[in-house]
């Protein structure tokens, strides 16, 4: 029987959702077993340079990985895809345009698209493509994935109101004070299986004002860009609603320690990466000297004119 009365809730919200039509997942990592499951995946050429975080779905079913290297484009370099292997695509910082795509789904076949550095970006037709909606937005988990088929089984509704803390906590105090709820959070979602999107999470995507969030993430990208271009090895577009800037220098890591001390948290995006190659190459150095500076909505010009001025001073 439905519940009357008693203490109000949280507002249920009606604008307009980002990718309303796609598949609503509760993790990243769970649309690519969603895929797994639905395409028969047996053999996966991943990039080299990202996180770990898929490699426990891949090995919970079974799939064969092999590694893959990048360019300084982020695109990828001397591959040859086995029989029945997929190759997994990542678009990071929203650098592989559509039309680069587009060149890999033709010359592929069986690709993969991650857009979760891209969520503003809509997929290629006939490409599964994947989003994380908590990597652009205050929310405690989502995914969203574009395939053409169906799980044949009923998926349970994922519940996500005791994954907020760390959220609602930042809202009104410091990020510090919460880190420890978040790292515990995301070591969660290691164990989670394939669920629905959650109430809690779809709602709060139907609050977001994706325009302003589009063109404060566009227009902080360019505003850097144009300030940093001169000092960054990598040679950038920009996109529409970034992910974040990717400025890549000599000494980075360094830096990175130097900002930390002036409260401006600059993550390294995947330290494994660091200790799975060698120094001397490319993915080492761009795990450890690339910047991901953040450009996303909840910042004004200013806070980038902040933020170039303080690495100028450093560098």
């Amino acid at each position: 029987m439905k519940e009357i009365g008693g203490y109000i809730e949280l507002d249920h919200y009606s604008g307009d959702m980002l990718h309303e039509g796609a598949i609503k997942l509760n993790s990243g990592r769970n649309a690519l077993a969603y895929l797994i499951e639905t395409k028969g995946i047996k053999k996966i050429l991943m990039p080299g340079f990202m996180c770990d975080s898929c490699d426990d779905v891949l090995r919970k079913y079974g799939v064969e990985i092999r590694r893959y290297g990048i360019d300084l484009m982020f695109q990828p370099e001397n591959i040859k895809l086995q029989d029945d292997e997929w190759i997994y695509i990542v678009n990071f910082y929203g650098q592989l345009s559509d039309l680069i795509i587009n060149d890999l789904k033709n010359k592929y076949i069986r690709i993969i698209a991650d857009y979760s550095q891209s969520y503003f970006r809509l997929p290629i037709s006939g490409v599964d493509t994947l989003y994380s909606c908590r990597k652009y937005f205050g929310v405690p988990d989502g995914a969203i994935l574009y395939t053409d088929k169906t799980i044949e089984r009923e998926l349970q509704q994922d519940v996500s109101f005791e994954r907020m803390k760390h959220i609602l906590g930042r809202f009104e105090r410091k990020a510090s004070d919460y880190y420890g709820d978040y790292t515990k959070g995301e070591e969660k979602f290691a164990d989670i299986p394939i669920m629905k999107m959650s109430k809690l999470t779809e709602n709060l995507l139907h609050g977001i004002n994706y325009e302003v969030c589009k063109a404060r993430r566009t227009n902080n990208f360019q505003y850097l860009e144009k300030r940093l271009h001169s000092i960054n090895k990598l040679s950038l577009t920009v996109p529409e609603g970034a992910f974040m800037y990717p400025l890549y220098i000599d000494n980075g890591e360094n830096i990175r320690k130097e900002l930390q001390q002036r409260k401006i948290y600059i993550p390294c995006l995947w330290p494994n990466v660091v200790n799975d190659y060698g120094h001397d190459e490319l993915e080492n150095d761009m795990a450890r000297n690339i910047l991901p500076l953040p450009v996303d909505q909840r910042y004004l010009p200013e806070d980038m004119e902040y933020i170039v001025d303080t690495i100028k001073q450093l560098v």
